[in-house]
């Protein structure tokens, strides 16, 4: 983007990873932080970030609450007869959308399908940052490697860490930059397992082995469906008018957990554009 903008795409071809509930705490975290944020859908099926912010919107405005909502856009995949053409054509959706927000916002905050698409191959050649969040289980990490069952080694490449590593090259010989792939453990157990010990050292392994880094993420935790139908996060306002209900102590740790996410992306420190 022009004018400098940081690019955080929130990727995995693994549904159900948390990719939408990630993808959307951090663009809120960001703009309570006072910075500007435009976030991207590129999920043309499921839209499960669109109907965030829509719920978020529809809730804030019900209730006369002043909470920050992004700049948002869904942008949807082209179904014409050449594939050719379709690709053409997101292209160009994606450049109308980026041009909207270029030197208007800190950061820009992409949310990708469960599976492979155009769009999706689009945006993460854009990432700054890329997130990958990982069920904390053995079968989750089969979308990055195909492990040695004995030795936890990798021993094959799986399809999504193949479209990260075009992703990487292409944009290393567009502009120089690297891409910072973090690969993030969601949905922890609250209790140490031998299980869990595993999962942490393979994707330890295939983090060394792809160049990305490792974080821990959020538990698993009801309190993220109850706040999807608000479009509410766990950053906003602890009181039950914004919440529907009294705020938990599940709703805490998960605040302080996201907290702890943020500061393992390691973001760039960006100047806040005056309002």
């Amino acid at each position: 983007m022009g004018q400098g903008a940081h690019v955080i795409v929130v990727g995995n071809e693994k549904g159900g990873s948390g990719k939408s509930t990630t993808a959307f705490h951090l663009a809120i975290y960001l703009m309570h932080h006072g910075y500007r944020v435009a976030t991207i859908d590129v999920d043309s099926r499921q839209q499960t970030f669109t109907h965030y912010v829509r719920n978020r919107r529809a809730w804030t405005r019900e209730r006369g609450l002043n909470v920050p909502n992004p700049k948002h856009f869904h942008l949807p995949t082209a179904w014409g007869d050449s594939i050719k053409d379709n690709q053409q054509a997101e292209l160009a959706v994606f450049r109308k959308a980026i041009a909207e927000v270029d030197g208007a916002v800190d950061y820009l905050v992409i949310d990708t399908p469960g599976f492979d698409t155009n769009l999706t191959r689009l945006a993460h050649t854009m990432a700054d940052t890329l997130v990958t969040p990982l069920n904390d289980s053995l079968i989750d990490l089969n979308v990055l490697a195909r492990v040695d069952p004995e030795t936890g080694e990798p021993v094959e490449t799986s399809h999504y860490a193949r479209l990260v590593q075009r992703a990487r090259s292409e944009r290393l010989a567009a502009d120089g930059k690297n891409i910072d792939w973090v690969l993030v453990r969601n949905r922890i157990s609250m209790l140490g397992s031998r299980n869990a010990n595993q999962v942490h050292a393979t994707l330890e392994r295939i983090g060394t082995r792809f160049g990305a880094r490792v974080a821990d993420g959020i538990a698993e935790r009801v309190i993220f469906r109850s706040l999807f139908a608000s479009g509410m996060t766990v950053f906003d306002p602890l009181e039950e008018v914004a919440l529907g209900g009294a705020p938990s102590m599940s709703h805490v740790s998960a605040r302080q957990e996201y907290r702890n996410l943020v500061g393992a992306l390691q973001l760039p420190v960006r100047q806040r554009m005056a309002a």
